[in-house]
């Protein structure tokens, strides 16, 4: 897919996945505020995307097949961690963590149609 559409393309799909996926977690902090003993969980990608970045140059050594996908980079499967945040749930913290994840997955998906519409605009000029 990378060679169609670049790494754009998959890298807003792993962003999709995470948000979703952050949303749950968000959502079952929310739904479980009353539960006794209940200790607040959340998604932690952005450090380990932070530090990828900062990075000039990762080598990496491929001693198996199964080491890598096949699109060469990691799986978008448990590339994040759920931590607990804390002692006890927030109402406030949690919705405002929930509207943030929020807005950032449409964020996501806005680019994600952008992209594809220049595609769509490349396709229509070729004809």
């Amino acid at each position: 897919m990378e060679k169609l559409f670049g790494k754009t393309v998959t890298l807003l799909t792993s962003l999709l996945d995470y948000r979703s996926s952050r949303h749950n977690v968000i959502a079952s902090n929310i739904s479980n505020i009353d539960t006794p003993g209940h200790v607040p969980k959340d998604l932690h990608f952005d450090d380990a995307m932070s530090q990828a970045m900062d990075r000039k140059s990762v080598s990496l050594t491929r001693t198996d097949d199964n080491h890598l996908t096949r699109e060469g980079g990691m799986s978008r499967e448990n590339d994040y961690r759920i931590e607990e945040t804390g002692s006890e749930v927030d109402l406030d913290t949690e919705m405002t963590k929930l509207a943030e994840n929020h807005l950032m997955y449409n964020l996501s998906v806005e680019l994600l149609a952008r992209k594809f519409r220049g595609l769509e605009t490349v396709l229509k000029e070729v004809k």
